[in-house]
């Protein structure tokens, strides 16, 4: 073999060795820490537009793909029937306050009988009390015949009078006093009339404003099934809208990828509908169940031909975008996502020197 072919293969062999060296260390103390996945999907927190009440559409103000401020008009439902009812309302509420001020009169007018009563029973006892004296004086003038039996017969007549004038009274004044009371529940439970007729009104004013669906949040109009001239019922969905200025990912990475995965880990984003576009992104949170777990059936690996499947983990991460790049980015694109799980590496040394003590 000729000298130089021997030294080139020496020379291979070490750069071959170094390298392998070089990589293992590369990948030891920094390769490894870094999880990637292509199974990622930009989401935004959608809301669906509905009626809380039924009536035709009198007018649809936004088109599809429409972007629209907070609290801007999207869809009117008919109003009449609507603002008939707190009309309505309105005048339930004048008479029952009319009912209500006549029956506060009327409580007045018993009140002064009663106190008309109770005057006239006063003076019914004073008679009753001045007859019954002279009775008490006459008594013995008659028995020494000073005075004669006739006047004496006259005075207990009288007195026989007031006593029955006091009963009359008092039964006069207990009757003013009913009324009185039935006055006052007359005119509490046209109060509650009051109350009641203000509460629908209340109620209509409420169904009157929700005529009008105006947007709760900024974004863009999507998927707008609502027509004018369409009968809607109450929680019909209209239309969506999605807070293209409120963008997260969700990358479902495979279980054996999430061990390190913490909040605040740095992210990197490509997404397919811009090749060659990196963007920064950040750990938001890391779901406390495998997608499959909150499936709506199950898996059930309770049989006897179970094969294990890796399970994939949903991460929601935070994504950096500007103005220019958020005009193109929307909800259902395709991503690859790689996570920094750097900053815990000094964890697993930290469990595994907890496992050596719980075995202990």
């Amino acid at each position: 073999m000729p000298p130089w072919l021997r030294k080139a293969g020496v020379a291979l062999v070490i750069l071959l060795l170094v390298g392998g060296i070089a990589f293992y260390i590369y990948y030891d103390r920094h390769a490894r820490y870094f999880e990637e996945t292509n199974d990622a999907v930009i989401e935004a927190d959608q809301v669906a537009i509905s009626s809380r009440l039924a009536g035709y559409v009198g007018k649809v103000a936004v088109e599809d793909n429409q972007r629209v401020a907070k609290g801007a008009l999207l869809v009117t439902i008919d109003p009449v029937d609507y603002r008939n009812r707190l009309d309505a309302a309105d005048a339930d509420i004048a008479a029952a306050r009319a009912a209500e001020g006549a029956a506060r009169a009327s409580q007045a007018e018993t009140l002064a009988a009663v106190e008309q009563a109770r005057a006239g029973l006063k003076s019914a006892e004073a008679d009753l009390a001045f007859a019954t004296r002279e009775v008490a004086r006459y008594r013995p003038l008659v028995a020494k015949g000073a005075e004669p039996a006739a006047k004496l017969s006259d005075l207990m007549a009288g007195r026989d009078r007031a006593d029955a004038a006091v009963a009359a009274q008092r039964a006069a004044l207990r009757q003013a006093q009913l009324r009185v009371e039935s006055a006052a529940a007359q005119a509490t439970n046209l109060a509650a009339q009051v109350a009641t007729a203000t509460v629908r009104r209340r109620i209509a004013a409420v169904d009157l404003a929700s005529t009008e669906l105006a947007a709760p949040i900024k974004g863009k109009v999507a998927s707008r099934s609502v027509r004018v001239g369409q009968y809607v019922q109450p929680g019909m969905r209209l239309l969506t809208l999605v807070p293209t200025d409120d963008l997260y990912v969700v990358a479902n990475f495979k279980e054996t990828q999430v061990g390190l995965m913490r909040p605040g880990q740095p992210a990197s984003i490509r997404v397919d509908a811009l090749p060659g576009v990196v963007f920064a992104g950040q750990v938001a949170s890391v779901s406390p169940g495998t997608g499959a777990n909150f499936s709506l059936i199950k898996p059930e690996n309770a049989t006897g031909n179970f094969t294990k499947i890796v399970q994939r983990v949903p991460v929601r991460i935070r994504i950096s975008v500007g103005p220019i790049a958020r005009q193109v980015l929307v909800p259902g694109m395709s991503l690859g996502v790689e996570v920094d799980t750097r900053a815990a590496q000094d964890e697993i040394d930290a469990i595994r020197e907890e496992q050596e003590r719980a075995g202990k």
